[in-house]
């Protein structure tokens, strides 16, 4: 309800007036004092301001969430990339343009970038990436062993070229890239090396028996490599998501897997069976990419110091149903 004072005696009105203008005045000097403390308020502190990464499989995908990720929190991006298919595939992997769209978005997020063509399955390519991140940085901070690949066969049918095209890229290509920075870690007595493993690496699942082996390889790589390393300033774990929303997961051919008898698979089709996967108990089709590099980077961060040698499950729920 509304207050009328029209009634009141001038005295008061002009008591209720000066009231009401000390009011104001005191409202606007609040409005003004908070609008210059807002303004005077210092940006938060960058974690990684200056730290040199590098990113296997960083044209697109998890790869490019991570260079993102690092470059808004003040990182120098180092991504590499195969550009090129690999014919046991039945989806395209990264293209030049992809990467190109990644060099916009980690400078559109104020990094600095260089991004090169580079098939982490032959060691002098992943040796010539870590040489390059030094010529132009100086020095490797982190290593995001990402570059990985996805392809579905019965054991009993699966040629050797599937399965070997799978196991250089998913386990040679984290073996050669971690050699390859591991020295210059050392010698600085820092780095941080995280691993792309996967809920597939806690478990089997059929017709992926040579991705699982992949997945669960590296995890015991890292696990090795760590203890290797733990008295020497570095460290090394992995993050293990469930499905992501990425080229690799969600394209026309996993679709048509998924749908068996659908003759007309699609995207939408796709992700409602996904909602109902018993492996994401938490009921979402899958995890965005960028939801991984928020682990990732808890790891590379000053809070995980003393993290190393593990293994940090983000799978919406899937992991309850494991027992490590």
């Amino acid at each position: 309800m509304n207050e009328d004072n029209s009634n009141q005696a001038p005295e008061q009105q002009a008591q209720v007036s000066r009231r009401g203008a000390l009011g104001v005045v005191g409202a606007a000097s609040a409005l003004t004092g908070a609008a210059t403390s807002a303004q005077a308020a210092p940006k938060p502190a960058q974690r990684f301001k200056d730290r040199v990464a590098v990113i296997t499989g960083g044209a697109r995908g998890i790869g490019r969430a991570h260079a993102v990720a690092l470059a808004k929190e003040g990182a120098h991006v180092v991504a590499c990339d195969i550009l090129q298919d690999i014919a046991t595939l039945d989806y395209p992997l990264a293209t030049q343009a992809d990467m190109d769209e990644t060099e916009k978005r980690v400078r559109a997020a104020g990094g600095q970038f260089l991004g090169i063509k580079a098939d982490v399955r032959d060691p002098a390519a992943a040796n010539d990436v870590i040489a390059k991140a030094q010529a132009r940085f100086g020095r490797v901070d982190f290593l995001l062993a990402n570059a990985g690949i996805h392809s579905a066969a019965p054991l009993a049918t699966m040629s050797d070229q599937m399965f070997d095209d799978l196991i250089r890229t998913n386990v040679y290509g984290v073996f050669n890239s971690a050699r390859a920075a591991i020295g210059p870690m050392v010698k600085q007595g820092y780095g941080r090396i995280v691993v792309t493993s996967s809920q597939a690496g806690r478990m089997g699942y059929a017709e992926h028996a040579h991705y699982s082996a992949s997945k669960w390889a590296v995890i015991g790589l890292a696990k090795s490599l760590a203890q290797e390393v733990a008295k020497q300033g570095v460290t090394v774990n992995c993050v293990c998501p469930t499905a992501v929303n990425t080229p690799l997961w969600s394209n026309p051919a996993a679709w048509k897997r998924a749908l068996p008898g659908d003759p007309a698979p699609t995207l939408e089709k796709f992700e409602a069976r996904q909602k109902n996967n018993p492996f994401t108990p938490q009921g979402i089709p899958w995890l965005e990419p960028e939801d991984v590099s928020k682990a990732a980077l808890f790891l590379l961060s000053d809070d995980a110091a003393h993290i190393t040698g593990s293994a940090l499950d983000v799978s919406a729920g899937g992991s309850a149903m494991h027992s490590a």
